[in-house]
């Protein structure tokens, strides 16, 4: 269950119009009487607004009794607008580049024109949804009270782009991808997908050690198919693709004003940031979050322990959810 917010004629960075795009959304809570209350968790590459809900709840840091948490859907994500989604001239192969900067823009949208909110007491998010955060953050500094970008980063690194192109490479070289004008999915192209993802997902040590197998899965074959291809050969593969684009570009330094310069974007956040990076991530590594945070006046780094990698922000391993959990409320307790 999820609600629309439509944007007409909503100009994209790269100059092309969506018209209109389409951000979906889920809401849980309720919006209190001085609009302070609430809450804004972008989605990740390949989730969706329900992809969170294990930090979501009664009994959890983002308590629905007290906080309105907006949970927007990513463009490209095939909630929002996506290749799959929006009809011509925009659909398909053709739909254009968004960036996180436009996913951001439209949330303000949503968040100021909608629910008439001046002010949020935290952003949130994880992978592609930590970008958001840092976007978030530099883009509305007097909005933004507090931060909480999780197993991300500020920009994508050189290293983290080439991991982009190798996922790019095993949909767009299926015979079947045909261009993006396919008339069936390419699923050789999705399942090779799947796998090059599986090697960057979790650690060397996760499955040096077998941990996989806490999830119910006896082999690493049976891993690979079981979780990994099941997790991706529903998807449209333009979609994945949009997706792939918006992460590979994003960088807060490209933020107009930031001339190129990240430690000047960061350093024009005015949120309190408390960065959570996971300890053996391939992707966003600790170190990277550290060197960020030198730039941020009020920002803090505390690493999440552990061999689940990238995926410790995947909400699977109880361990992790609870120190998640446990830093949000510390963060939401600072003034």
């Amino acid at each position: 269950m999820f609600d629309i917010f439509d944007l007409p004629a909503f100009e994209l960075d790269g100059g092309a119009v969506l018209d209109p795009a389409r951000l979906a959304y889920r809401t849980h809570g309720e919006l209190n009487e001085s609009r302070t209350n609430a809450v804004l968790f972008p989605t990740w590459f390949a989730g969706d607004h329900t992809s969170h809900e294990w930090l979501i709840g009664p009994d959890k840091a983002l308590d629905p009794g007290e906080y309105f948490v907006i949970v927007p859907n990513l463009f490209g994500n095939g909630v929002s607008s996506s290749p799959s989604n929006t009809p011509a001239p925009h659909g398909g192969a053709d739909f254009p580049q968004t960036t996180i900067r436009d996913n951001v823009r439209a949330q303000h949208r949503l968040v100021t024109e909608h629910f008439g909110i001046e002010r949020l007491a935290l952003v949130l998010g994880c992978s592609m949804g930590a970008l958001q955060t840092f976007q978030w953050a530099v883009s509305h500094p007097e909005m933004v009270a507090r931060a909480l970008p999780f197993c991300g980063a500020s920009s994508t690194s050189p290293h983290n782009q080439v991991f982009i192109e190798s996922l790019r490479a095993t949909l767009t070289l299926d015979a079947a991808y045909d261009g993006g004008r396919y008339r069936e999915q390419p699923l050789a192209g999705i399942r090779a997908f799947a796998r090059v993802y599986a090697g960057w997902g979790f650690s060397q040590a996760f499955y040096r050690e077998e941990t996989y197998r806490q999830l119910g899965f006896s082999s690493l074959e049976e891993f690979l198919t079981g979780f990994w291809e099941t997790n991706f050969t529903g998807y449209d593969a333009n979609d994945l693709l949009a997706m792939l684009r918006t992460w590979q570009d994003a960088d807060v330094a490209t933020t107009p004003g930031a001339d190129g310069d990240i430690g000047r974007a960061l350093g024009a956040i005015k949120a309190r940031v408390l960065a959570l990076p996971a300890e053996k991530d391939l992707y966003f590594p600790p170190e990277d979050e550290v060197r960020a945070s030198r730039h941020i006046p009020q920002g803090e780094v505390r690493v999440i322990p552990g061999i689940w990698g990238h995926l410790t922000g995947g909400g699977g391993n109880p361990v992790d959810v609870a120190f998640i959990d446990q830093a949000v409320r510390d963060l939401l307790a600072m003034s």
